[in-house]
């Protein structure tokens, strides 16, 4: 069938035959098709080359953890830790992503006690018996950003401590359970409010997990709570981010210190304890990107050194 002159142009520039291509035909002149339109590609979708990139930045950055692990004790300081990641960071090649990040200005963040998060490292702060800490790490390698963070016992610590830093761990790994491709981001946080609530403690609202890649923050936003704003996102394959609960043994309610910016505290003084992993959502279900070779794995119960057998 012939096109009319008031059809639409058999080239797809969306223009009537006779706007567009009319005169050509009946002159005789070759057809040229309208250029394709261009499909952006989403940069929150990582190919199987980025994900191996992550996969590399990750990797170091557990192997990081590791070697911090060896030297948490009694009697140093978070000024140490911090030497210490900067000195073994940069001996490979690599980058702290903290340092310098919106005026940090330290190589990573070390939180006792009834520290929350991004606890600033001091050469006036010293590990004593009975704290513990949690040690946040984020390396950039090759321009991919690896995250995590883990909780330690410095000495012989209380109960509480201990059943309060399972209680983050359990939380974090239930969350990683019940991800499945194309889920929604809500059900992370029902599955860590659903632990923090069995065992009697509180999960920190005003902060949240991430999306990462390229960018050290993006999205997705990873709530650690059932948030029905955040929680309507999908975590389709191919998109990395954090899972990082904070987990509080009295209120969740948490303050900002006014000197430095970034310290945070519980609001009752009551202790606060985290972990965190980077994670990539595949075709199959979630991988874990930042799993380390001495640290606790899946199903690890926490135990105060003086109760080790």
């Amino acid at each position: 069938m012939s096109t009319g002159p008031n059809d639409p142009c058999h080239c797809g520039s969306g223009k009537k035959y006779k706007k567009c291509h009319m005169r050509a035909d009946m002159d005789g002149t070759p057809r040229v098709q309208a250029p394709q339109a261009t499909v952006r590609r989403d940069p929150l979708i990582l190919n199987e080359t980025e994900r191996e990139q992550m996969r590399a930045a990750c990797r170091f950055n557990a192997q990081l953890m590791d070697q911090v692990r060896e030297i948490i004790k009694p009697g140093i300081t978070t000024q140490d830790i911090d030497d210490f990641v900067s000195q073994y960071t940069l001996s490979h090649g690599h980058t702290c992503a903290t340092l310098g990040y919106r005026g940090y200005t330290r190589n990573c963040c070390t939180s006792i006690n009834d520290i929350v998060c991004h606890g600033i490292p001091s050469d006036k702060v010293v590990l004593k018996e009975g704290d513990i800490v949690n040690v946040d790490l984020t390396t950039i390698v090759d321009g991919f950003f690896g995250d995590q963070s883990e909780t330690f016992f410095v000495g012989e610590v209380s109960e509480a401590a201990v059943r309060l830093t399972q209680c983050s761990f359990d939380g974090m790994w239930d969350a990683i359970d019940a991800l499945t491709p194309s889920c929604r981001v809500i059900e992370i946080g029902r599955a860590i409010k659903k632990r923090a609530s069995r065992d009697g403690f509180s999960v920190v609202e005003v902060f949240q997990g991430h999306g990462i890649g390229r960018k050290f923050h993006q999205s997705p936003a990873i709530p650690h709570f059932p948030d029905r704003y955040h929680g309507t996102a999908v975590l389709r394959p191919g998109m990395c981010f954090t899972i990082e609960p904070m987990i509080n043994e009295g209120t969740k309610n948490c303050w900002v210190s006014k000197e430095d910016g970034w310290t945070s505290f519980t609001s009752d003084g009551k202790l606060s304890a985290q972990f965190e992993h980077t994670i990539l959502m595949t075709e199959a279900g979630p991988e874990v990107m930042t799993l380390t070779k001495h640290g606790p794995q899946k199903g690890h119960k926490f135990k105060s050194p003086a109760n080790v057998a």
